[in-house]
């Protein structure tokens, strides 16, 4: 198989999956389970790039607003770009991580994780602070693999139909 096909492929993938992720948290504030059923919102934050195009015609829009107003984003999706990156904000508890995407590798970049607590005791093991920033990283990991495979469910169903003529929608709205 042509690399450069798979490569495409996946492009478009990962341009749909952020293309729906931001019209399913623009529309309602969706929670997600984990498999212990705790639930966790996701968001996307002050920075989107839209892209549309190929080769020397391929066009990108970054639109980075500290109020969260992607307007010019959206405008960018209505001519034809999808979402080529975007930065997430999962919410679970009272716990934040942050995280931008690349839709062309699923690629991550930027993330930040909840604070660690920092007691410096005698007895604490040396350890443990780089094990709970391991275990939120995976936490984080977790969390988008259960939004994608959402997703991927979605996508491969019957429903797509109608939930991509509801993001056509919205685009257009």
């Amino acid at each position: 198989m042509d690399l450069s096909l798979v490569e495409r492929e996946n492009t478009l993938l990962g341009q749909d999956f952020l293309t729906w992720l931001w019209y399913k948290t623009d529309n309602e504030n969706v929670l997600f389970a984990l498999e212990d059923k705790r639930t966790f919102t996701l968001h996307m934050e002050q920075k989107l790039s839209v892209q549309g195009g190929e080769g020397e015609t391929k066009a990108t829009a970054t639109v980075s607003s500290p109020a969260g107003e992607l307007s010019e984003a959206k405008t960018g999706l209505g001519t034809g770009k999808k979402v080529s990156k975007a930065q997430l904000l999962f919410s679970m508890d009272q716990d934040d991580w942050l995280v931008s995407v690349n839709a062309a590798d699923f690629g991550l970049s930027g993330l930040k994780t909840p604070k660690i607590a920092t007691k410096d005791d005698e007895g604490d093991d040396p350890d443990a602070k780089f094990l709970e920033k391991m275990f939120l990283l995976e936490r984080c990991l977790e969390m988008l693999d259960i939004v994608f495979t959402q997703f991927l469910k979605l996508r491969m169903s019957k429903a797509w139909k109608e939930e991509s003529a509801s993001v056509k929608l919205w685009i257009n709205g």
